[in-house]
């Protein structure tokens, strides 16, 4: 349906070339704006290459080229299509609306609300929006970027001021979820640090060291205990200075991103070596003894693991993808447009 879709815009736009000039213009260029607003770049891209001169048209109703229009609605297929143009890639630098908007200014203003759902959570919006915000920082010239508009405001002014209940939003996002996240750390640096002063098999009275020291599981209990300390207190340090951080705008660009990964990361270490230490504890203190229950306790050692994984990976992942991922274009395309 899709390519049946794209060869019937691209013989709409065979038809419209047989037209008179003045009446095919009006007609390629609305529809390659209406492509635009849509975010449909492959339309935006049939229509170009049978009539390069679109690419210069303008909404009727603020004077909007296509690629204002795509950086205002975050349509990144749509935008990242500039970056296939040699020639004329230059004429856009400076581009602005009927009310002085620049490239920073259009996506200095919230993004609408069907894009911001696509990322989970408000503090990832928000980098969302910061990561938008520098990617246009980067393409507009120089001194363009602190450009007043009609009412008198830079991009940044704009930025903060459509931002600022989205920023509160991720800020309480954040430390809800590193106040949760603390605790659990807190609880696990507890129990593991208390573990290494109670051994499995109690200490040898008359040499002052423990009964199983000898044994290779032993040795596995002792490594997994002091990785889960280690691990757990890393999570918590992460986890508290995300709650005391200042929250500013560029915060949430990498610096808290960059502290949840690393807390999230440490944290799920900490359990995992933890259940290992548990499960190496049960099996010295019950080897030879109860061999049928050692089973049934290993497997059960692996649901925390496996819960935290279900819960919490996926947030991970997505904090993951969204900070060191391959950004908002993704891979350029080789293909040249002109």
């Amino acid at each position: 349906m899709h390519k049946q879709a794209l060869e019937l815009v691209r013989l709409m736009c065979k038809r419209i070339e047989t037209l008179p000039h003045d009446e095919a213009t009006p007609l390629y260029k609305i529809a390659i704006i209406q492509a635009a607003d849509c975010g449909i770049p492959e339309v935006v891209e049939a229509i170009a290459e049978i009539f390069p001169s679109a690419i210069h048209a303008r909404n009727p109703i603020n004077d909007a080229n296509i690629f204002l229009v795509a950086a205002r609605k975050r349509y990144e297929n749509v935008f990242k299509l500039i970056y296939q143009m040699n020639d004329q890639k230059h004429f856009f630098y400076d581009s602005k609306d009927s009310s002085g908007n620049n490239f920073m200014h259009m996506c200095a203003e919230l993004a609408p609300s069907h894009k911001l759902n696509l990322v989970s959570g408000a503090a990832l919006q928000m980098q969302r929006e910061l990561q938008w915000f520098k990617e246009m920082e980067k393409f507009v010239n120089p001194s363009r970027r602190a450009w007043v508009n009609k009412e008198k405001k830079t991009p940044k002014m704009l930025f903060t001021e459509k931002h600022h209940e989205l920023k509160l939003q991720g800020e309480k996002w954040m430390k809800d979820t590193a106040n949760s996240c603390t605790i659990a750390a807190a609880l696990i640096a507890t129990v593991v640090f208390a573990a290494a002063f109670t051994v499995p098999g109690g200490i040898d009275s008359s040499s002052g060291k423990p009964i199983f020291l000898n044994k290779t599981s032993f040795i596995i209990f002792a490594i997994s205990d002091s990785v889960s300390l280690f691990t757990s207190i890393t999570s918590l340090l992460m986890f508290l200075s995300i709650l005391t951080s200042r929250y500013a705008e560029e915060d949430f660009l990498y610096v808290l991103p960059q502290r949840l990964c690393i807390g999230l990361l440490t944290l799920f270490t900490s359990i995992t070596f933890m259940m290992v230490a548990f499960s190496t504890a049960i099996y010295l203190t019950l080897h030879g003894k109860s061999s049928l229950f050692l089973i049934p306790m290993a497997a059960l050692a692996c649901l925390p693991v496996a819960s935290f994984v279900f819960l919490q990976f996926p947030l991970l992942i997505d904090v993951m993808y969204s900070t060191y991922g391959p950004g908002i274009f993704g891979k350029q395309s080789d293909h040249q447009l002109f």
